[in-house]
């Protein structure tokens, strides 16, 4: 076998490899020296960072709600900011309170505390989840919220009779009947994906003026329908039950559920 020898493109592309990576490194330590001078803070541990938030006045003063900690945010910003897609939430304590008093009734801005008011209704694409996000509370109201619907179906009488047992009577067979059963076919005719679907959610979301108070980003502000607006509007809704039965108990939740929701939406 023939020894590898050295060939002279082989050395030039070799010299490249070296030049690029040096650029690289360049590149990298460049970028390293503008981070450590833009850096507000004169050290990155958490010792530091308590000490300093904890000295400084304007942490006191400032609920969390209100603004993005220093540590959570890049002081160097690595894409340019486009102006086409700057997209302004609504930051206004009043505004949200009268959301709550028109969704909850007479004292629904005192129903929860300040901080759990905005964190049901901001979704995990406002500050990429730095100021925290609704799909905790959303889940567990989400549950609650079929539990009630579910309930409330299974106590209703069953107007129409379904094909299939229709069919069973006409062959000479009885199905088995008991008062306490007798709802039990409104938990599958119309299934609970149709009683409570996004669409319709999200339309009763809407009525109650919840578009302007979200707290959210859409991937384009020009089209928010194909930005997916009607499932940050179900998603706030379903967290605005799942906080209240935080913070209240489950009775005043399943009250809210099923008379600020379901029966405005004509399901009670």
């Amino acid at each position: 076998m023939k020894p590898n020898l050295l060939t002279k493109n082989s050395v030039e592309k070799f010299s490249r490899r070296i030049k690029s990576l040096d650029q690289v490194k360049k590149n990298y330590n460049h970028i390293i020296r503008r981070w450590q001078h833009a850096t507000p803070l004169p050290s990155s541990t958490p010792e530091t960072l308590t000490s300093i938030q904890d000295d400084s006045p304007k942490y006191n003063e400032r609920p969390r709600w209100s603004y993005t900690p220093v540590a959570l945010k890049m002081p160097v910003r690595i894409r340019p900011l486009d102006p086409n897609k700057i997209w302004e939430c609504n930051s206004d304590p009043k505004k949200l309170d009268c959301f709550y008093k028109n969704f909850l009734g007479p004292g629904g801005d005192k129903l929860l505390s300040d901080e759990v008011k905005w964190l049901a209704i901001t979704h995990k694409s406002f500050e990429q989840g730095a100021r925290g996000f609704n799909d905790r509370l959303a889940f567990l109201g989400r549950r609650i919220l079929n539990l009630q619907t579910n309930l409330m179906l299974f106590s209703t009488p069953v107007v129409n009779q379904s094909e299939s047992l229709a069919g069973i009577e006409s062959e000479g067979r009885v199905p088995f009947e008991h008062p306490a059963l007798g709802g039990l076919k409104n938990l599958f005719d119309p299934p609970l994906t149709i009683v409570l679907s996004k669409d319709r959610l999200a339309s009763f979301a809407t009525s109650v003026g919840m578009r302007s108070i979200i707290r959210w980003y859409p991937r384009m502000i020009n089209d928010l329908d194909a930005s997916g607006i009607e499932t940050v509007l179900v998603t706030s809704l379903y967290a605005i039950v799942g906080a209240v039965a935080l913070e209240k108990g489950g009775e005043v939740s399943s009250d809210i559920a099923k008379n600020n929701i379901l029966k405005p939406m004509g399901i009670l």
